[in-house]
């Protein structure tokens, strides 16, 4: 599977590589779930509890909310905890209650009842068209968005476009090498 979502448009340099990478990254994790049905998509062959499905989930899930991040700032990730519960209780899991994003978050990472593998990088390819779509029109890669708050973002951080983009091409990547060896583990297939 290769994934081909840059616009026919003139590009500068660094947009251009910028989305080459981004292509790269996508058909390196997508290649991982070629020729698997639904079931082995949300199979866990190791000790992890992660799946190829859910991987491809996460991934777009994560990339469809750094670019709403880069359109519309923190408020596009928030991160605010139900009341009487705190940072430190969530981050070592005994909070009484867990917020609506992170139980989504938890999802992701989940093939659930109905997906199909082909509706999941369906959803990825739209996701992908679009965060094409805005680096091909934002106007400036420098511009930048103070990160919202939470324990793993430094206060008065600040990400600029670019930043966000080398970020996303790295999750996809961490995660295509996590798909390969969930790949190899299923069935001895690997991509690389």
């Amino acid at each position: 599977m290769t994934m081909t979502t840059t616009p026919a448009t003139v590009l500068d340099a660094e947009r251009a590589d910028l989305l080459a990478e981004l292509a790269v990254a996508r058909t390196n994790l997508l290649n991982t779930a070629r020729g698997i049905s639904d079931e082995q998509a949300g199979e866990h062959p190791t000790v992890s509890a992660l799946c190829l499905g859910g991987l491809i989930k996460h991934v777009a899930a994560g990339e469809e909310g750094w670019m709403r991040f880069v359109l519309e700032g923190p408020s596009a990730m928030d991160y605010t905890l139900p009341d009487g519960v705190a940072w430190e209780d969530f981050m070592t899991g005994t909070a009484r209650e867990y917020p609506a994003w992170a139980l989504r978050r938890q999802n992701d990472f989940q093939m659930q009842p109905g997906e199909t593998l082909a509706g999941v990088i369906a959803d990825y390819t739209r996701i992908a068209a679009r965060t094409d779509e805005i680096v091909t029109t934002t106007p400036d890669l420098s511009a930048t968005q103070p990160l919202p708050a939470a324990p793993w973002h430094e206060p008065g951080t600040r990400h600029s476009v670019r930043r966000v983009l080398i970020h996303i091409i790295a999750e996809i990547n961490q995660h295509a090498g996590h798909a390969d060896i969930l790949r190899e583990t299923m069935d001895g297939q690997t991509t690389t």
